[in-house]
């Protein structure tokens, strides 16, 4: 697959949630496509829709009516041993909260994630770590680090898959201006240092500026689907 050919494919995907009696419609019928190595930032409101497209693309939730395509898998028709490899191969998540094993180093966090990729004969952990500058950190606990180190370790584990598809879900919202644009720098750099196609989802619209495209989601639909033709680095961002 090359850069510009559609690596996520939505085609009339509805999502429907059932709470007893209540019906919740969180997408419908959205269609949208996304290309290998865009960076593209989705943003809306709380109950907008926003984290449940990122789950479906990430196979962690199934769609209620419509097809899914990423990486040339049919998402939606895959049962639950497939999903897993599905997720395995395809997919880096990187979430608002770390979820770091508290009882690992930054190193071994990575390595558990190494141990799940094809990756591991060719890379190890320092290498990972090394790349998101926290090789010299590598002995530390979760709890030894701050924030910001911490969502790095996470980012590292996600890139320990190479995964062609990384999912970012309020990556910098637990952390402070200074923290969370050190985070977009870097997320940044591995999307155009490793061409892989990063979805970072946030309720925050400054961060739209540094994305290739904006996707604007309201109630569960698209309402603006724009390519940002003034893209501006992180580090010039204010907010």
């Amino acid at each position: 697959m090359t850069l510009n050919d559609s690596i996520v494919s939505f085609k009339d995907v509805g999502k429907v949630y059932r709470i007893g009696e209540i019906s919740v419609n969180a997408l419908r019928n959205v269609s949208l496509k996304i290309n290998t190595g865009e960076f593209v930032v989705i943003l809306g409101p709380s109950g907008s829709g926003k984290t449940t497209m990122l789950n479906l693309i990430g196979g962690i939730d199934s769609a209620t009516s419509g097809e899914i395509i990423v990486a040339d898998n049919r998402v939606d028709r895959l049962n639950e041993k497939e999903l897993t490899a599905y997720r395995r191969r395809n997919i880096g998540f990187i979430f608002q909260f770390f979820n770091l094993i508290p009882t690992l180093t930054a190193a071994e966090n990575v390595d558990l994630a190494l141990e799940l990729s094809d990756e591991r004969k060719s890379t190890t952990s320092l290498d990972i770590l090394e790349q998101v500058g926290l090789k010299e950190r590598a002995d530390h606990f979760p709890n030894q680090l701050s924030g910001g180190e911490q969502q790095r370790v996470a980012i590292a584990r996600a890139l320990a898959k190479h995964a062609p598809v990384m999912l970012c879900d309020e990556p910098t919202g637990e952390l402070d201006f200074e923290t969370g644009i050190k985070i977009l720098t870097l997320l940044k750099q591995l999307n155009r240092t490793k061409k892989q196609t990063f979805i970072l989802v946030t309720h925050n619209a400054v961060i739209g500026n540094i994305a290739d495209r904006v996707i604007k989601l309201r109630s569960g639909q698209i309402i603006e689907d724009n390519l940002n033709n003034s893209i501006i680095e992180p580090e010039k961002l204010k907010w």
